[in-house]
């Protein structure tokens, strides 16, 4: 019974190396021999050319994502300068408007921050709930400000960069400090 299957396994290995070579003949590739196995060179430039595909198509999407949630923070930017009284165009817009636009996240915002009049202030985990408000997390808006400033590079606009100015990255400053304080992290 194992002398039949060797036959088949031999059989079955010689029909695949001889549509191997009809196939590596008709497409020219070249083959090459060493004393353990042999190695096709177009089959390992093939898997070459398949790993660099991948590597790429994973790096588009990390650099799509991110040009993804810039284009989404450049469109609420600017919905809020349409929304602002009177309607500002980004030509208009200074570095006041950009803290204003900072301060207006702060109602979306997800992280409990406590007030300074609050009893659980300085503390990282209270022991139960209370009413203070949740605010916007210093860091998403530091990385926001990232995004809009080269956002705004990348259309072109003349003029000092409202997002790259001191002042807001003050405002940042001051934020993480005082969110630091309120939740007890020194």
């Amino acid at each position: 019974m194992s002398a039949a299957v060797a036959a088949a396994a031999a059989a079955v290995v010689n029909r695949n190396r001889s549509s191997n070579r009809s196939h590596s003949s008709s497409t020219t590739s070249t083959t090459s021999y060493s004393s353990n196995s042999f190695v096709s060179r177009s089959n390992y430039y093939n898997n070459h050319q398949q790993q660099r595909r991948q590597q790429q198509q994973r790096s588009s999407v990390r650099l799509g994502l991110y040009e993804l949630q810039k284009q989404k923070d450049w469109d609420t930017f600017e919905d809020y300068l349409k929304s602002h009284h009177p309607p500002l165009t980004i030509s208009q817009c200074s570095v006041a408007h950009v803290l204003e636009f900072l301060r207006y996240l702060d109602q979306f915002g997800e992280t409990k921050i406590h007030d300074d009049t609050c009893s659980f202030y300085g503390q990282i985990h209270p022991p139960e709930p209370c009413s203070c408000p949740y605010k916007e997390f210093w860091g998403n808006l530091d990385a926001l400000v990232g995004r809009l400033r080269v956002a705004f590079m990348e259309r072109g606009h003349a003029g000092i960069n409202p997002f790259g100015a001191r002042a807001v990255g003050v405002y940042i400053s001051e934020l993480r400090s005082t969110q630091a304080r309120a939740r007890g992290i020194g």
